[in-house]
C-alpha cells in the first residue's frame, strides 16, 4: 500500500513539472509563424475546409456558431428547435433498458381541479346536466339523488373506466352478422359475472378466434372450452352453461337469442341483470335496470334505496320503483364505471369524489 502511495506522489510531481510547448516558446520570446496560407479569407465555415481538415481544430467558426452570434447578411437555415419536454412523459430505468411511461389522459390533474370546487359552485355550474325529476311514480329515498347523478356524470366524463372500452357491449365482432353479434353479447354477459372486464374481454377474443357461434361452441370439447375461458371466474360452470345454452338456441331459436326477458331467463346461467342488459344491448329494448355488484353497492352508499338491501335483485326492484324510466338505460353503465374508478369496493376514493360532502357514506369531512 505504501509503495502504491509513493508511485502516485512521484507521478503527480512529474506532471506538475511538465511545461507545455507554448509556455516554453513564450519564455524564450519565440513565436510560431505559418510558412504558407492554405485558405482564402472568404472561407468562413469549417464544414467547407478541404479533405479531412474539417475534423481538426480550426479558428474558422461553424455555421451554427455564426448563427448564434447572428451575423448580418448571412442566409443560413435556422437550427431545428429541440422538442419541448412533456411533463406527462417519464423515463423509468430498469437495468440496461429504459422504459418510457406516457399518460395519455391527464385524469389526476383534472380531478384535482374538480375536487377543489365547492358544492354550491358545482350545483350552479351543472345546471344543464341536471336530471328532470318530473313524472316520478314514487318519491326518491334521497332528495339529493339528482345532484349525485349529475356529479357522477361529470366524473365519468373525465375519468374513463374499463367498462367503457372492455365492457360486454364492446366484446361482439362488429364484422359479424347481427344474429352472431347478439349471441356474442349474451356470451360476454354470461362470462362477466364476478369477473373483471379485462378478463372477460380477453376470453371473448379467444372464443371469437373459434367463431363464437352456437354451432362452433357445440363443436368445442368441454375440456378445450374450459381452457379457453380460464381464468374467468367459475369457468368450469360457465363452460357447461355455454354448452347447454348453445344447444337450446340451435334447437329452439334458430341459433338466435330470445327477444324477451321471460325466455332469456330460462337459459342456463342467465340471471336478471344479464337479461335486462342483453335486451338493451342486443335488442335495443329497455326492460329494466341491470344491477350488478357496483350498482348494488353504490345505491346503498348513496341511500338510493328506501332501506338497505342485501341482494342486487332487491336493489333493482327498489330503484325501478322511483328512478325515472328515461334513466334506466344509463344508470348501469354510469355506476359501473364510477364503481371501478372512484367508489371502489374497498377503500373508496372519497377525497376525489364530487359527492364527498353530500354522500351519506363519505369518509371525507368538510372543514
Amino acid at each position: 500500500m505504501l509503495k502504491l502511495f509513493n508511485v502516485c506522489v512521484r507521478m503527480a510531481s512529474t506532471n506538475k513539472n511538465k511545461k507545455s510547448l507554448s509556455s516554453k516558446l513564450a519564455k524564450q520570446g519565440r513565436v510560431i509563424k505559418p510558412t504558407s496560407i492554405i485558405m482564402k479569407q472568404e472561407l468562413r465555415d469549417i464544414e467547407d475546409l478541404p479533405g479531412t481538415a474539417s475534423s481538426l481544430f480550426s479558428p474558422i467558426q461553424t455555421r451554427h456558431q455564426r448563427l448564434i452570434k447572428k451575423e448580418p447578411n448571412v442566409n443560413l437555415p435556422a437550427k431545428r428547435a429541440a422538442p419541448k419536454k412533456d411533463s406527462k412523459i417519464s423515463k423509468i430505468k430498469m437495468g440496461s433498458a429504459t422504459i418510457i411511461k406516457c399518460e395519455v389522459v391527464p385524469q389526476s390533474e383534472l380531478m384535482k381541479d374538480l375536487i377543489k370546487v365547492e358544492p354550491a359552485a358545482i350545483k350552479t355550474e351543472l345546471t344543464e346536466i341536471k336530471v328532470k325529476v318530473e313524472g316520478n311514480e314514487s318519491p326518491a329515498p334521497n332528495e339529493q339523488w339528482g345532484e349525485h347523478l349529475a356529479n357522477i356524470r361529470l366524473m365519468r366524463s373525465i375519468k374513463p373506466a374499463p367498462v367503457d372500452t372492455l365492457g360486454c357491449h364492446q366484446c361482439a365482432d362488429n364484422n359479424a352478422d347481427e344474429k352472431t353479434q347478439r349471441f356474442q353479447k349474451l356470451v360476454a354477459l354470461m362470462l362477466s359475472s364476478q369477473t373483471k372486464d379485462e378478463t372477460t374481454f380477453e376470453a371473448m377474443k379467444r372464443l371469437k378466434a373459434h367463431g363464437c357461434t352456437p354451432a362452433s361452441i357445440q363443436e368445442i370439447p368441454v375440456a378445450d372450452l374450459e381452457k379457453l375461458l380460464h381464468p374467468v371466474s367459475f369457468y368450469k360452470n360457465k363452460a357447461k352453461y355455454l354448452k347447454q345454452t348453445s344447444q337450446l338456441l340451435l334447437d329452439k331459436y334458430a341459433a338466435d337469442i330470445p327477444d324477451n326477458i321471460k325466455e332469456l331467463l330460462k337459459l342456463p346461467g342467465v340471471g336478471p341483470k344479464m337479461a335486462h342488459i342483453c335486451m338493451a344491448s342486443a335488442w335495443q329494448q329497455i326492460t329494466g335496470i341491470g344491477v350488478d355488484t357496483h350498482v348494488h353497492r353504490i345505491s346503498n352508499r348513496l341511500n338510493w334505496v328506501k332501506k338497505p338491501t342485501k341482494e342486487p335483485e332487491q336493489t333493482r326492484i327498489q330503484l325501478e320503483s322511483w328512478l325515472p324510466h328515461s334513466l334506466w338505460a344509463e344508470v348501469n353503465h354510469l355506476l359501473v364505471g364510477f364503481g371501478q374508478t372512484i367508489c371502489t369496493p374497498v377503500k373508496p376514493n372519497c377525497a376525489e369524489c364530487l359527492n364527498r360532502y353530500i354522500c351519506p357514506s363519505s369518509t371525507a369531512k368538510k372543514n
